[in-house]
């Protein structure tokens, strides 16, 4: 087995809630700091340290609005976050062809 391919890995999204933001990201254009918090039943402070890790990687952007009266904040991935999130998939492709049972 070739090692490379799990040295390469990004660690900043490495960590699972980390990966399941950039996962729920990954397919949505934006989701308020609610949804992604509920949808990975996430408590405040676990989403707020995660999107904040992902954020100062300039992985996340961080929109604040007002909807309703109350201050809303909303997240979507940026381009450097959709890149990486797209070479953490490859790395980890590579990883699983490299588990497969051979054929005799």
């Amino acid at each position: 087995m070739n090692p490379e391919p799990f040295l390469q890995l990004d660690r900043v999204i490495h960590e699972k809630g980390r990966l399941a933001i950039m996962s729920l990201l990954a397919a949505s254009p934006s989701l308020l700091f609610t949804e992604i918090r509920d949808t990975l039943r996430m408590t405040d402070g676990n989403a707020t340290t995660h999107l904040r890790t992902l954020h100062e990687a300039g992985y996340v952007a961080v929109t604040k609005s007002l909807e309703g009266g109350r201050s809303a904040t909303s997240y979507s991935l940026t381009p450097t976050g959709r890149q990486a999130f797209a070479g953490y998939l490859l790395l980890l492709e590579e990883i699983v062809a490299q588990t497969r049972p051979r054929q005799p």
